[in-house]
């Protein structure tokens, strides 16, 4: 059976992409996916450096990333570009860019089914506390067993309608008990966590002139929002999308 390390939302934060890979490696899965947002973030640059070092990875193309195309680009931005997405975008080259814009929609390996939000976009948000029948909505003509998806950076795992759905957690911007959070998928799925020389990442990230460096090492490496403040967060942004819906 196909063992799958799926990782999503690393969101530029290389120091715990270093350390999820170092643990991946130990595990020695067949393939690699990765869910998306990669990029927008501190070390956006050198974070997409080290996953094209990555042999035969495969990778979906989430919001933050279609954002920092469009950016580099110059093109109107869509909702939900990514942080400080135009210093972002100004520290890739073209080749870099083009790596970006390699990513698929989804990707579906047998039974799995890989994306960064939902199948069909990527910038509906849904949570463990979503109802049922709206997540039936967003699963609405999936043809899979297992559906893998990133966007909200919280881990859970739950069956809807026999469809199982999990999220891997956020690698780089992680709620709760900090760390970088991915799974293993085989197709049965265990949640992980890797711990990591936080201050010293802190200190790398401070170094960069990001506008947001000294708060993402703050509030996102050294003690994350709790996963109340969170879900608080995730709830209003799917009250967002609902309103938008009905109008």
């Amino acid at each position: 059976m196909v063992r799958i390390a799926a990782i999503a939302d690393i969101h530029g934060n290389l120091p715990a992409l270093e350390a999820v890979l170092a643990e991946v490696e130990r595990e020695k899965p067949d393939l690699i996916v990765v869910c998306g947002d990669v990029a927008s973030g501190p070390m956006p640059a050198e974070t997409i450096d080290v996953l094209r070092e990555l042999e035969g990875a495969r990778f979906v193309r989430g919001n933050a990333d279609r954002g920092l195309i469009d950016e580099f680009d110059g093109k109107p931005q869509a909702n939900m570009p990514g942080p400080h997405v135009e210093w972002c975008s100004k520290q890739l080259t073209r080749d870099q860019r083009d790596f970006l814009a390699s990513f698929e929609p989804t990707v579906q390996v047998d039974r799995l089914l890989f994306c960064h939000a939902v199948p069909a976009n990527d910038t509906d948000v849904f949570s463990v506390e979503t109802p049922e029948e709206r997540v039936r909505e967003l699963m609405q003509g999936v043809d899979a067993d297992l559906v893998v998806c990133g966007h909200t950076h919280m881990q859970f795992d739950r069956t809807v309608g026999g469809l199982r759905i999990v999220n891997p957690g956020s690698v780089g911007m992680t709620y709760g008990e900090p760390g970088a959070y991915w799974a293993m998928v085989s197709p049965d799925v265990e949640m992980r966590r890797t711990d990591y020389d936080r201050e010293a990442a802190a200190a790398r990230i401070r170094t960069k002139d990001w506008p947001a460096a000294d708060e993402f090492a703050r509030d996102n490496v050294i003690k994350p929002p709790s996963v109340e403040q969170a879900m608080e967060f995730m709830r209003a942004m799917e009250a967002k999308q609902q309103a938008q819906r009905s109008r």
